[in-house]
């Protein structure tokens, strides 16, 4: 899981460079065509079917993740990467309370805590936002990790249905490349690729697909909840790096409310093991957005 850190952490150091020369947009597009040709490449090495029952669930898996994908691009290429990458990963939080909300799953004590504590962290992060005026690329962040509950709400309903995971990132890759690439005319026409900037577009979609790997290999070999805990290494990584390559400094308040956020988001996946210990039923690791 560190492992997966530092590449989501490399995969956002290479998208803020990019930022000046392609859209959020176009970021994910070219992200999500590298691992779809990755994950093609897999399944025709293995001899698998794309072939699913499910179109539905992935449609909408898909459709939710791209655009967190795009939002999280947008707001790590306007905001403070630490900032940009802790606003994503606000989505154990908002999944807790769609969990509730939409499953009719019970709040109790520790998921009340938790949420309330999540957006006050929430609070503290947007509040340097506002004063710098950034305050629209920190909603679009926070937009981000709440779509990416959306996505994670259709990942866990297509696993216990039994689709392979292979399955469901080959899905999301595909419907990422053609969304991503349908939403960037709202945003202009598409810039040119050239020697200069292919290398590290290359670059965000081999880290991100790598991350992805290093992620899976970590939740199935190991507990959920810890590895959750150290999945907020990728903040750190972004922090430091923040700071070396582009002379970033966050106030007082933005760290705790970073800190608040951790501890709320590591309180929401305990809570949620908990359930599904409980309950019985099987758990899939959160997938970035």
């Amino acid at each position: 899981m560190l492992v997966a850190g530092a590449l989501f952490a490399l995969m956002g150091i290479l998208a803020k460079m990019l930022g000046d020369q392609f859209t959020s947009a176009e970021l994910a597009m070219y992200r999500s065509l590298i691992g779809l040709l990755t994950i093609g490449a897999f399944l025709l090495w293995r001899r698998e079917t794309i072939r699913t029952p499910f179109l539905r669930g992935h449609f909408w898996r898909g459709t939710t993740g791209t655009i967190s994908l795009v939002a999280s691009f947008y707001a790590m290429t306007h905001l403070p990467l630490a900032l940009a990458l802790t606003l994503n990963y606000t989505s154990p939080i908002w999944l807790t309370l769609l969990s509730a909300l939409l499953l009719k799953e019970r709040f109790n004590a520790r998921v009340i805590f938790a949420i309330v504590l999540g957006f006050a962290g929430v609070a503290m992060l947007m509040r340097p936002a506002f004063a710098a005026d950034q305050a629209v690329a920190g909603f679009i962040g926070l937009a981000s990790g709440f779509f990416a509950a959306f996505a994670y709400l259709n990942v866990k309903k297509l696993g216990e249905a039994g689709e392979p995971a292979w399955r469901v990132v080959f899905y999301f890759a595909l419907v990422g490349t053609f969304g991503s690439a349908l939403m960037q005319p709202l945003a202009g026409p598409f810039h040119p690729v050239h020697g200069g900037n292919i290398w590290l577009l290359i670059g965000i979609g081999l880290s991100a697909t790598l991350a992805q790997l290093a992620m899976t290999r970590a939740y199935h070999s190991g507990s959920t909840v810890v590895v959750g805990a150290f999945a907020y290494s990728t903040v750190i990584f972004a922090a430091i790096a923040g700071v070396v390559f582009f002379d970033e400094q966050l106030s007082p308040l933005a760290w705790i409310g970073i800190l608040v956020i951790i501890i709320s988001g590591l309180m929401a996946k305990w809570a949620s093991e908990a359930k599904d210990r409980n309950s019985k039923l099987p758990t899939l690791p959160a997938e970035e957005d």
